[in-house]
């Protein structure tokens, strides 16, 4: 939308969820957005993040060490940020096992409940994510498709 409308928007590199402590995470969103962020991308805290480099890892690693271990702590994050004032849109990142683990129809409807607007799921190829995108499209929650590739309007977005 925001290509297709010539507008910028700044989307700074994501934040892990309870890093560097877990008091510190609604606190730091509510800074980005003061500080102009046009959207943040939650990093949910994996065990076994092996497609991220040593940086995000040490990151996973300290936050889940501090108590940050599931993707509800990543959803209270957020819904406290929200009755704190956060306004602009949340999207979680993370990789497909912690989002199966929870559930996906639960995570679909208690993502919208707690006000996550998306999610990109780094280690699900789009030809295989067609029951988590309809999921979560069917509670008004979309799926950032994170391929490479793109269309003249830009990133393609699964439906919502």
């Amino acid at each position: 939308m925001a290509f297709a409308h010539n507008l910028k928007i700044l989307l700074p590199f994501q934040i892990t969820a309870g890093y560097p402590t877990a008091a510190d995470t609604v606190e730091l969103m509510l800074a980005m957005q003061a500080g102009g962020t046009s959207v943040i991308e939650l990093g949910v805290p994996y065990t076994d993040p092996q497609a991220d480099g040593a940086t995000i890892q040490l990151a996973n690693q300290m936050a889940i060490k501090g108590g940050t271990k599931s993707v509800g702590d990543c959803l209270k994050f957020v819904s406290e940020a929200r009755a704190k004032g956060l306004t602009i849109p949340v999207i979680l990142m993370g990789y497909y096992n912690p989002f199966y683990q929870y559930g996906i129809p639960a995570l679909a409807k208690d993502s919208a409940a707690n006000g996550v607007d998306g999610f990109i799921v780094v280690d699900l190829p789009p030809e295989e994510s067609n029951a988590f995108v309809s999921l979560t499209a069917a509670e008004k929650v979309r799926t950032l498709d994170n391929s490479a590739r793109r269309t003249s309007a830009g990133p393609t977005w699964g439906p919502a």
